[in-house]
């Protein structure tokens, strides 16, 4: 799947992704074929960390 490499859409198409359909962020990275990693750091360089108990970025 293409994702967005912009930082900012990033955030906004993973937190939509993880609020619609998915329980948490390794179901989705599995679903879209990608690392969380990849996702992880994109998002950390903007200062956004993944809260599992919450399911998003923030």
């Amino acid at each position: 799947m293409n994702i967005p490499k912009d930082p900012v859409m990033l955030l906004s198409f993973v937190n939509t992704a993880l609020r619609d359909n998915y329980s948490g962020l390794e179901a989705m990275c599995n679903a879209l074929d990608i690392k969380p990693c990849d996702i992880e750091e994109k998002l950390d360089k903007i200062g956004y960390h993944y809260d599992e108990s919450q399911n998003q970025f923030k």
